[in-house]
């Protein structure tokens, strides 16, 4: 989130992409005298060009999902048979 930042910034509500919906884009200051029109050419270009991330960046992402659980899972059980064994001495 951008607070009291005055900024120039294109925005393109046509991506022609079934993902997104609107994209913005913050110019930087150094090209703040482009004209408008090439801004939002450029703009458009690169939203158009957007798509679904990679299946192997998706299935990389479901994988290190899956470890996390697991390895919380046993933490967990680790932690639990331990305060149990403690408890059954006592």
């Amino acid at each position: 989130m951008i607070k009291g930042v005055n900024r120039q910034v294109v925005e393109i509500t046509q991506t022609q992409c079934e993902y997104f919906e609107k994209v913005l884009f913050f110019i930087k200051p150094e090209y703040s005298a482009v004209s408008e029109g090439d801004l939002k050419e450029r703009a458009t270009i690169i939203a158009q060009s957007a798509g679904m991330p990679p299946a192997a960046r998706l299935k990389k992402n479901r994988l290190r999902l899956a470890l996390s659980m697991g390895a919380a899972a046993c933490a967990g059980a680790a932690v639990s048979g331990t305060v149990f064994l403690v408890a059954s001495f006592i």
